[in-house]
């Protein structure tokens, strides 16, 4: 029997996440052959849940309730470290807990999963529910991410790894940073499903502008040595031109581009592989709820 495990960080949220994990309780229920579980982590949320009922189809569900607030991605961080050391699962499901990664297609994850055998799936986004101007910009930060790393990065963290996948990515620094990243650097072969961004349960989107440019750099800064690499030819190339044709924008371009690389290579600090591996210190307790 397979065992899959469904890891989703919160904040304050529980409501939204009530609602996720009672549909995905009506999803899973006609696979008679596969065991799962939830791994629930708790960002130093400020209110509390008062009763967790397990849903029906769930063995069990995990509630790791951390001392201080780190941000979604470095749940998902401190959620893939803590699963390379178990041995209780073969895959992995990472997913909001919001509404906005849906659990419809949590059978599109799972029957990829399951038929291609020992393969990572990832949900490839290709519908948005935001408004023009975050779907605009979400668009530039794709064109950017492609001209930059050479690689195509239309994923977030709704995906289904598998166990050694987790294990590879539990001891890369830039997971600290960015999942997505990471797992396109570190993963050689990825299978994907097709998956249209949700809306919230519960009030307006937690991803501002800002919080989309800080994610854009963040993974594009995984692969800052290409960054580096590309935007030196850019520059010598830019230089060429201007000699020749002596316009004012290349010199612009120019200065952009190293603004671009300095950028880059402040946000790469975020990453950090001692912070990884001792992100279980930030844990203050767990709870283990079982199926009555």
């Amino acid at each position: 029997m397979k065992k899959f495990k469904i890891l989703i960080p919160v904040f304050n949220d529980w409501d939204s996440l009530e609602k996720l994990l009672n549909e995905i309780n009506i999803i899973i229920r006609e696979y008679k052959n596969i065991e799962f579980s939830g791994l629930i982590i708790d960002d130093a949320s400020v209110t509390e849940k008062n009763e967790f009922k397990v849903p029906s189809n769930f063995k069990s569900i995990e509630v790791i309730k951390m001392k201080q607030n780190q941000g979604h991605a470095r749940c998902i961080a401190f959620g893939i470290k803590y699963l390379s050391l178990r041995t209780n699962f073969d895959y992995s499901i990472l997913m909001d807990g919001d509404g906005e990664d849906r659990p419809e297609e949590l059978k599109l994850l799972i029957n990829k999963s399951l038929n291609i055998k020992d393969k990572s799936v990832v949900a490839r986004r290709v519908k948005r529910s935001e408004g023009f101007i975050f779907r605009s910009m979400y668009e530039i930060h794709k064109i950017l991410t492609l001209f930059f790393t050479g690689k195509k990065i239309n994923f977030g963290n709704y995906s289904c790894l598998t166990k050694n996948d987790i294990i590879t990515l539990s001891d890369k620094k830039s997971l600290w940073s960015s999942f997505s990243g990471s797992v396109k650097k570190h993963i050689n072969e990825i299978y994907s499903i097709n998956s249209v961004r949700g809306k919230r349960y519960f009030g307006p989107s937690k991803m501002s502008l800002f919080k989309l440019i800080i994610h854009s750099l963040s993974i594009i800064a995984v692969f800052k040595e290409t960054v580096f690499l590309r935007s030196v030819f850019a520059i010598i190339f830019l230089f060429f031109l201007d000699f020749k044709f002596s316009l004012v924008l290349f010199p612009i371009i120019q200065i952009i581009l190293v603004i671009f690389c300095l950028l880059i290579f402040v946000i790469s600090k975020r990453e950090s592989l001692d912070a990884l591996n001792n992100s279980h210190k930030n844990k203050k307790e767990t709870f283990i709820h079982n199926q009555q």
